[in-house]
């Protein structure tokens, strides 16, 4: 069993720079593959960015491609999303969730955090 928090969110301008957080809980965190999701509302959530149980080794959505990273802390059992240049269309609740396999698809990850609100004002 994982249990994961997020936190980080809040309201920033267009062109600013958030920093979220997702702590899990467990000794097996490592073994996990990590992804983030977002959900706008009135909107289907989709896939932000996957990063492996091996450090390094990411994915991204094309719209978020060169203003996220994705990173993993595996002694701090966190995994974090630098979201920089941000823009109105990223306003939307960002969550984490941990799967055995790293995947673009919400179905493939096991665990799933309760979210965090991110607003990007114009």
């Amino acid at each position: 069993q994982v249990q994961l928090v997020e936190s980080g969110g809040g309201l920033v301008q267009a062109g600013g720079s958030l920093r979220l957080s997702c702590a899990a809980s467990g000794r097996t965190f490592s073994s996990y593959a990590m992804g983030w999701f977002r959900q706008a509302p009135g909107k289907e959530r989709e896939f932000v960015a996957t990063i492996h149980r091996s450090v390094g080794s990411t994915s991204y959505a094309d719209s978020v491609k060169g203003r996220f990273t994705v990173s993993r802390d595996n002694a701090k059992t966190t995994v974090y999303l630098q979201m920089n240049s941000l823009k109105p269309e990223d306003t939307a609740v960002y969550s984490c969730a941990a799967g055995r396999v790293a995947s673009l698809v919400p179905r493939a990850y096991d665990y799933w955090g309760q979210g965090t609100e991110v607003t990007v004002s114009s």
